[in-house]
């Protein structure tokens, strides 16, 4: 008897622990949040942000001074001069985005989270979030320590908070675009699964191809598609969001907020659509 006990199958209990997704948010927020790397990105998106908003405040400042001199006017929207940096930060973005997961395929810590949670899927998006999320909410403190330390120059034109057009619609819209800018470099990060590589990409589809649509000539019909296709870059999408009636240096087609929060979004799920397709089909 005690060898035909010895011999039956031994059953393995099922565990009762299960690794939800507020626990894989939180472990993908210890990850990022770890990295030296993250807040030094992020040390660099708040110098640059307020020393170009100070540069911009006072060139506009010294504008109206002289057109007045002249007897002129200029108009001057101090919202413009803390949302103009992200043309420079969304490189960072874009940069922080990709090394949040390029860093663990260099390191091997991605076999790790598959191990941990095999839904590949749930790993994507948990990741997508606290990426999002971490940008967003930076952007909104940078922009407020910008909106404070330019005060004092704008002084004589400050922000009307009573119009939410012109002040807070357009700064939630810019920390959205720095959250979407993260994302695209997120997505390239786990198509390419190479840091310079994915970083290069995310240059080149955030500030090298609307300088390249600069260069064809506009009003030829036969260049105009190009222009068409470039409205729909994420840059010029988010100029759109950011600065309403402020047509971009780049580009003369307007863009409604509603058309250039469909094309952000589309860019976006292109990305991780993308990137979930990579992930399901090849090793780790």
């Amino acid at each position: 008897m005690t060898a035909l006990a010895s011999a039956a199958p031994q059953t393995r209990a099922a565990s009762p622990y299960r690794l939800s997704f507020p626990h894989l948010l939180r472990s993908e927020w210890i990850k990022l949040s770890t990295l030296r790397s993250t807040w030094w990105s992020i040390g660099v998106v708040v110098v640059l942000s307020v020393g170009v908003s100070l540069l911009i405040a006072g060139a506009l400042t010294s504008s109206a001074a002289m057109a007045e001199e002249a007897g002129g006017t200029v108009t001057i929207d101090p919202i413009m001069a803390v949302l103009s940096p992200t043309q420079f930060t969304m490189l960072l973005a874009g940069a922080l985005g990709a090394i949040a997961i390029t860093g663990e395929y260099s390191t091997g810590m991605i076999r790790s989270s598959l191990t941990a949670e095999p839904r590949r899927g749930a790993v994507l998006v948990s990741k997508a979030v606290v990426v999002a999320a971490l940008l967003g909410v930076s952007s909104l403190v940078v922009f407020a320590i910008s909106i404070v330390a330019t005060a004092p120059i704008l002084r004589d034109t400050p922000v009307d908070w009573s119009d939410p057009s012109a002040s807070s619609i357009p700064v939630l819209y810019g920390a959205l675009a720095m959250a979407v800018f993260a994302l695209i470099g997120l997505s390239w990060g786990f198509i390419l699964r190479n840091g310079p590589g994915a970083i290069a990409a995310t240059v080149g589809l955030l500030f090298v191809l609307p300088i390249v649509s600069s260069m064809f000539p506009y009003g030829d019909p036969s260049w105009q598609w190009i222009h068409d296709l470039a409205d729909h870059l994420p840059m010029f999408a988010a100029q759109a969001l950011m600065m309403p009636g402020q047509e971009s240096s780049m580009t003369g087609a307007g863009m409604t907020d509603a058309v250039a929060l469909l094309t952000l979004g589309a860019w976006v799920a292109a990305g991780l659509l993308g990137s979930w397709a990579v992930l399901r089909t090849r090793d780790a």
